[in-house]
């Protein structure tokens, strides 16, 4: 059974027991519309999902507002909750923890949380008022290449440490996936750890977190067909399931009141077939096809000299032609093969035209 947040309700919490209230406040002091369902079914996975989950929605739901109003929310429940907020850049994870700090200024529900003169007060790392003196600030933000250690966290939020510039060679994602295993030296007993992420290619991360015991749930824009929604397996969101088997029809917006059938087709021209299934169906097959067709085993690797070559060389690719002392800087499973056979006959060795 999932376990819920281990923070110790505040006194008189009442309503804000159950995080959707909190966000509905949060929703009306930022002058938003109400939360639409699939916002408080993320909630609801927020507060009672697992210690160690993956949250794929698509890209304008809202998973970033949702996650630092969950940041809010767990402090003002138990105010010695240390948090870490963690993105592929700097400059994201800043934005997080300072949106985290502008919510804490401004509503009066979070008032007695505001950092005291004598606490530390930057937007990037700083403290909430009842907490007591420690090494480790309330609310920390770093890049995921930065420093993690150093602090310890109840609560990591690793907000899109995926994305293009980090996970577009094999290399650049091996050393990602070494990097986000750097979270269980930072995250204390019992913490909690928290992915946001839309997956950047078909060996994404978040396939690989999955195998390390991570639970995923997905909340595609478009209800899926029976072939897109056997590739989700069992990470689908189960409101979505529900939906489906009440005659949803597939194609159609899954939360049209943020986006609806036509505004989903106009991104879907402007995006391509391959960047929206990324960006808001949340299914990669496609992006590896159309982004990379050209393999390396497409190659055919040999010595020759610098005036002539074979005129017939034989492709293939038995396990004995791999070429295992070239690095690989294609996708996971790709390899560089020398020739199956090349003519022994000069006759058919020719200058190269």
């Amino acid at each position: 059974m999932p376990r819920k947040t281990t923070g110790k309700p505040a006194p008189g919490l009442g309503p804000l027991e159950d995080f959707r209230n909190f966000v509905w406040l949060v929703w009306r002091h930022l002058g938003l519309p109400p939360p639409t369902p699939i916002q408080y079914d993320i909630c609801e996975y927020l507060q009672h999902g697992p210690d160690r989950c993956i949250i794929m929605a698509f890209r304008g739901v809202g998973k970033s507002y949702l996650t630092s109003a969950y940041s809010c929310w767990r402090l003002l429940r138990d105010p010695e909750t240390k948090i870490m907020a963690v993105s592929a850049s700097k400059d994201r994870a800043d934005q997080f923890s300072t949106f985290v700090k502008r919510l804490i200024e401004d509503m009066d529900v979070l008032a007695h949380l505001r950092p005291r003169p004598d606490q530390r007060t930057s937007n990037i790392a700083f403290d909430v008022g009842p907490a007591r003196p420690d090494h480790s600030p309330s609310v920390k933000s770093v890049g995921i290449f930065g420093q993690l250690t150093g602090s310890r966290a109840d609560l990591i939020i690793p907000d899109d440490v995926e994305v293009p510039n980090n996970s577009e060679t094999q290399l650049m994602r091996d050393k990602l996936k070494e990097r986000v295993k750097e979270f269980d030296a930072v995250l204390k007993p019992g913490g909690q750890i928290k992915y946001l992420g839309t997956p950047q290619t078909e060996l994404t991360l978040y396939t690989e977190l999955r195998q390390r015991g991570y639970d995923c749930r997905i909340w595609p824009a478009r209800y899926p067909t029976v072939v897109q929604a056997r590739s989700y397996g069992d990470a689908l969101a189960p409101m979505i399931v529900r939906r489906l088997e009440q005659g949803a029809k597939p194609g159609t917006s899954t939360d049209p009141k943020r986006f609806d059938d036509e505004d989903l087709a106009k991104r879907e021209l402007s995006y391509g077939k391959a960047g929206f299934a990324l960006q808001f169906m949340l299914d990669p097959r496609l992006s590896d096809v159309d982004r990379y067709p050209l393999k390396l085993s497409d190659f055919i690797v040999m010595s020759c000299p610098q005036d002539q070559a074979p005129c017939r060389v034989t492709w293939g690719s038995l396990p004995e032609l791999v070429l295992a002392e070239l690095p690989n800087v294609g996708l996971s499973g790709d390899r560089w093969y020398r020739p199956w056979r090349v003519s022994d006959d000069p006759k058919e060795w020719a200058p190269y035209q």
